[in-house]
């Protein structure tokens, strides 16, 4: 297995003066490797504009740790695994928003926002006229997410249970919506 220092870029301890400024040390850099990252960027992304800014964070976060570098060609295999890791995180975002997205309500009238108002007060209503048990399963499976193993354990039940709970939960509230209406 090898040391740490040897497998990391960067030093613990007080950096080495280095013979080349920051400045003139990532420009060079940036020369002979920004577009090849660039359109290793855009493949990952595949939007050029996230990718240019993925590099550009790579090449600052050089800037920026230059005087703590080791070892000056150790500074290319950062960058890549640098521009790797912002293209990781810029698609994990994009899932993020999209799942969002996907959970918005779309816009809505007035009127029908009070009408969803009043839908949702009643079902809440509802939801509390059932048995403390079918109630609780409902909370658990459906408002908090949670699997049906997780509720069988949180409810000291079987899972089975759980289902059969749920079932008679949700028949007593079409029953209980179907007279409201």
């Amino acid at each position: 297995m090898r040391s740490e220092s040897a497998s990391l870029p960067w030093q613990e301890a007080a950096p080495p003066p280095r013979a080349e400024p920051a400045g003139s040390g990532v420009a060079s850099l940036y020369e002979t490797h920004a577009l090849p990252l660039t359109m290793l960027a855009h493949v990952m992304l595949g939007d050029k504009a996230s990718a240019e800014d993925v590099v550009q964070d790579a090449f600052f976060g050089l800037y920026r740790n230059w005087a703590r570098l080791s070892d000056p060609s150790m500074a290319v295999p950062y960058l890549r695994r640098s521009v790797l890791n912002g293209c990781k995180s810029v698609l994990r975002w994009r899932r993020v928003r999209a799942s969002r997205a996907l959970h918005e309500p779309a816009a809505a009238s007035p009127e029908s926002a009070v009408l969803d108002g009043e839908e949702q007060q009643s079902v809440l209503t509802a939801i509390r006229r059932l048995p403390a048990r079918q109630r609780e399963a409902l909370i658990l499976r459906f408002y908090l997410l949670e699997p049906e193993a997780e509720v069988a354990r949180l409810m000291g039940i079987s899972p089975s249970t759980v289902r059969s709970t749920t079932h008679r939960a949700l028949t007593a509230l079409a029953k209980m919506l179907g007279e409201a209406k």
